[in-house]
């Protein structure tokens, strides 16, 4: 029910849909009636802030959001940057890592609760939300019954491979590659099955032998891999279950579907909800930083911290600035040998440069209706890396033909299309159209993209693959830093002899140790999959290979991946090269790769060798695919194939060959890349409708582990005090009725004096546990083996472990170390220690910490555990120089203040060593961007602003923060 106070000009009309009488919305632009002004500024909004307006119009409760909220909105043009408004999304998307403490929070409260004399049963998610376990995932094995398995095609493997059609299977015999579930040759009456016949057989053929279009059963890889996720995480499988079973509101989709932002963006999404025929905007908010994803299907999201919500699943709004939103005009047509992620890395550095982070960007111009929905989806899921809040695609033409050819129901496609057109969401194709206004625009020629590559440890250094050879030379010789390695000349050719498996191969720096194709950004366009694959095909019938010590895998975001990988033929020649299917789930980007080979690594270590990762995703930070790999490249999958087979990233592909094929001849990369005729071909004939039709229904049906899993009934769930896997955590231990006034923080000494770009891997790792940590030591205490570690994703549910783990990152670089190491100085005592014993230390003795920092500290992912891990060592506040946005709001969130240096100051400018004690006064009144008072031990005062940017904040933090603020709501 939508309340504007009586008397106001602006009274919200819900109207009946045009040719659907049963259908009603509320029509924006009818406020108080047929209001032309009205009408007029709606156009000129860009469509992002008219899915903002519409929300403040339908939720309006004269509370959480009132009239002015809306008003503020519609005048978004001199209210930008300047007033704070509240957002209710239509849903929440969590992933298991961030949301199992979500789920484990939400159990602690019923708890909580209930000590207070509430009723447990009313903690319940208010907003409907869908939890997708894809972070589990760990590649223990790869290359299963691959690795020296016979050629494809059969017959002598020195010999070039039969030339087959990717989708028509041949009139002659041919085996198989060894997969017991295909029998042998068939005969060609057999195998002559044309495309048609196979589309109708996608329900029961999970994987297909290209060479027969026979069922096969899946790899072995995925199904040992996959038996490894359900033995290992059985613990937190049974919690996610009983918590879809016992809180009202809450789905989760099960192991082996797929990760949560392609999941939501594949089968969550609804574009336009339609709730008993009540129609509003899709809309979503989710703990993964690529929800953003969904804004290239039209639906307004992006990612927010679990903290924040887990305030959303209870009905409050997600409060944020009115943001400035930076229109991006795409003219031209890309170069055919530019891929999706060519697009995506050049806009990522021309939006970076344009700054624009903390904006919304929408886009527009001739260049968005040459761009396929699956080109936008993998456009938008980056908007993080150059710091945008989001990244919007209003729906049009191009995206209804994308949920057409996706099987979305053709009726539902009226309705959305008049919706959307009735409420001005709908973007008109026509260059007549009138375009809203900005904040700025940056035009970007899309003619003028070229192929790149980005790294070797940060996502916005791009590399022209045309100068990728000269490029990492550079990078030996610079000093070290964000992209140097710091190598001397004498030292930068050196080549260091290993044996493997019987044969010696020679490294060298520059050499790639791990290939991977993940499951993240680029599997959701089907022409990048499909070009790593017709390469990988080229490849293989030239006589190509890939060196077997690197650390090749395939791993798709979803089902419908290796559907058309299958069904093109493709897959078994991405086997062939090593790219086996090692599961559906984040892995390697997240920092679950299995361990290189011992050999590999004592011979990287050895002869200190800049060995380099290439990977198809979106996080390349040094030491997070593998603590012995300090170079990796960002690349698209087709060019993660071709330096796979190259083996180096030292090489210039026009004048370099990749390797000598069959009659040693010299195979270029031009010889085996598809050309974009051929992947448009392949994508017509494999991505079809009926697969998304199928992969929905898999995933309601769920599978067998999943539906054996067997769970507590309980309203509350019963802790287990010996789990090291589910603990309640200690966050509502002081939870009082009444907020208190914030209290001064005295005589605290530094935790951790850190520099630039800390991003939230450095605070709170995702990876392995190393068996020297803090973590580790618990572990071991409570009886576990190494193997038995598991990761610091799946173990989030534990806030022992979670706390031990946190600036547990080995690339850490505290200054007051002097080197990378999770180490610091506990100043009463003068020890070094693990950053948890030190902080342990000061508890025990009763004093506050605090954090100095440099510029963007909590740079990358939205983690929750990078703000709850401070707050349980004991954190009170971080003073830096700038903070990531999200970072910033979580901190708030849990309770801890977030302090920034003044313009031009720093603790360098200040004189500041970190080893004094600071003491700072909070007046009993605090007030938005007020500015406080800093007193050392030596006598120096000066002065920071507190970074809250409005009252709600304000209220968090005398809470003791949203959880405590939600679960008051309650008593």
């Amino acid at each position: 029910v939508c309340f504007f106070p009586p008397g106001s000009p602006y009274q919200p009309v819900i109207e009946a849909l045009g040719n659907y009488p049963q259908k009603k919305f509320y029509n924006v632009s009818k406020l108080g009636g047929a209001n032309q002004l009205l009408c007029f500024t709606l156009d000129t909004l860009p469509y992002s802030i008219r899915v903002l307006f519409e929300s403040s119009i339908r939720n309006c409760d004269g509370f959480l959001v009132k009239e002015t909220d809306a008003m503020n909105i519609l005048d978004w043009k001199t209210k930008q940057n300047n007033v704070e408004v509240p957002f209710c999304p239509a849903r929440v998307v969590l992933q298991d890592f961030t949301g199992i403490p979500a789920m484990v929070d939400f159990a602690a409260m019923r708890e909580a609760v209930r000590n207070a004399g509430g009723d447990p049963v009313k903690v319940n998610p208010a907003c409907p939300t869908d939890l997708t376990v894809d972070h589990s995932l760990q590649i223990d094995f790869s290359k299963c019954a691959i690795q020296n398995a016979p050629n494809p095609g059969g017959g002598d493997s020195q010999k070039p491979m039969a030339k087959l059609s990717p989708l028509k299977a041949q009139p002659r015999k041919l085996p198989c590659r060894g997969q017991t579930g295909c029998k042998g040759p068939c005969s060609a009456g057999d195998s002559s099955r044309n495309s048609g016949q196979f589309s109708a057989q996608i329900e029961n053929t999970p994987l297909l032998c290209p060479f027969h279009l026979q069922p096969v059963p899946e790899p072995e890889t995925v199904l040992k891999n996959q038996e490894l996720e359900f033995g290992r995480n059985r613990e937190r499988l049974q919690f996610f279950k009983w918590s879809s079973k016992v809180f009202k509101n809450i789905s989760v989709i099960p192991p082996e579907t797929g990760m949560a932002h392609q999941v939501n963006l594949e089968y969550l999404s609804r574009v336009v909800f339609d709730v008993k025929d009540f129609l509003y905007p899709d809309s979503v908010v989710g703990t993964d930083s690529h929800t953003t994803m969904v804004n290239g299907l039209g639906i307004l999201g992006w990612g927010v911290g679990g903290i924040e919500t887990e305030a959303v699943m209870l009905g409050m709004p997600v409060t944020l600035t009115l943001p400035e939103v930076a229109g991006c005009e795409l003219t031209g047509t890309a170069s055919p040998l530019a891929t999706s992620i060519d697009i995506v890395l050049s806009i990522t550095k021309q939006l970076r440069q344009a700054d624009v982070a903390g904006k919304f960007v929408e886009f527009f111009g001739s260049g968005v209706s040459q761009l396929s929905v699956a080109d936008r989806t993998t456009i938008a899921n980056m908007c993080p890396e150059y710091g945008a809040i989001l990244s919007f695609f209003p729906v049009d033409n191009v995206t209804l033909k994308h949920l057409k050819h996706t099987g979305f129901d053709e009726a539902k496609l009226e309705v959305m299309e008049a919706y959307l057109k009735a409420v001005k969401l709908f973007r008109n194709d026509e260059s007549s159209s009138r375009e809203p206004e900005y904040s700025q625009v940056v035009q970007i020629s899309l003619s003028s993209i070229i192929p790149y590559v980005s790294g070797p440890k940060r996502s916005q250094d791009r590399v022209a693959v045309n100068n990728m050879k000269s490029d990492f030379q550079a990078c030996l010789n610079e000093k070290s830093g964000v992209k140097g390695f710091q190598i001397a000349v004498e030292k930068q050719n050196d080549i260091v002899p290993v044996q493997y498996e019987g044969n010696e191969y020679k490294l060298s720096h520059g050499c790639i140790v791990i290939a991977a194709v993940i499951s993240c950004t680029n599997n959701c366009n089907p022409s990048v999959m499909l070009a790593a694959g017709l390469l990988a095909k080229k490849a293989v019938e030239a006589g190509l290979v890939v060196k077997p010590y690197i650390r090749t895998s395939l791993s798709p975001g979803s089902g419908m991946v290796t559907h058309y990988l299958s069904s093109s033929g493709v897959l078994p020649y991405l086997s062939k090269l090593g790219f086996e299917i090692v599961g559906y789930g984040c892995s390697t980007c997240v920092g679950n790769t299995a361990p290189l080979p011992e050999a590999i690594r004592n011979a990287i270590k050895q002869g200190e060798i800049i060995a380099c990762g290439v990977l198809s995703g979106t996080k390349n930070f040094e030491g997070r695919l593998c603590d012995c790999v300090r170079a990796n490249y960002l690349a698209s999958p087709p060019l993660v194939v071709a330096y796979a087979i190259a083996g180096t990233v030292r090489i210039d592909f026009e004048t370099e060959p990749l390797g000598t094929g069959f009659n040693g001849k010299s195979i270029y990369l031009r010889d085996i890349w598809p050309t974009r005729r051929e992947l448009h071909t392949v994508e017509e004939e494999c991505v079809i409708s009926s697969m998304f039709k199928e992969l929905k229904e898999k995933m309601e049906k769920g599978n067998k582990r999943w539906n054996s899993l067997e769970t507590p009934e309980s309203t509350l769930f019963p802790w287990d005090l010996k789990s090291t896997y589910i603990r309640c955590p200690s966050f509502f231990d002081k939870l009082a009725k009444e907020p208190v006034s914030p209290q001064p923080i005295e005589n605290a000494h530094v935790l951790l004096y850190l520099g630039d770009s800390v991003t939230t891997d450095h605070i709170s790792p995702a990876g392995s546990i190393a068996r020297s940590s803090a973590a580790a030591k618990y572990l071991t205490n409570k009886g576990l083996t190494p193997r038995e570690f598991n990761s610091y994703g799946a173990r989030r549910g534990n806030d022992a472990v979670m706390t031990r783990g946190t600036f547990a990152n080995i690339k850490l670089l505290n200054k007051f170390i002097g080197k990378p190491a999770p180490k610091t100085i506990h100043f009463p005592s003068g020890q070094t220690l693990d950053v948890f014993e030190a902080a342990e230390l000061y508890q025990k003795e009763g004093i506050p910490v605090i954090i100095l920092a440099g510029k963007k500290y909590g740079l990358g992912s939205s983690r929750d555990w990078a703000a709850k891990g401070p707050f349980l060592l004991g954190v009170k506040a971080v003073l830096a120089e700038s903070y990531e946005k999200v970072h910033k709001s979580q901190l708030i969130g849990i309770g801890i203040a977030p302090l920034q240096f003044l313009p031009g100051e720093n603790p360098s400018t200040l004189g500041l060593t970190g080893r004094e004690q600071f003491s700072i006064l909070f007046p009993p009144e605090l007030s938005p961007g007020m500015t406080l008072d800093i007193k050392t031990s030596t006598g120096k005062v000066f002065s920071v602003i507190a970074l809250f940017e409005n009252d709600m904040e304000i209220t968090l933090y005398k809470y003791g923060g949203s959880l405590n603020f939600v679960a008051r709501r309650f008593l």
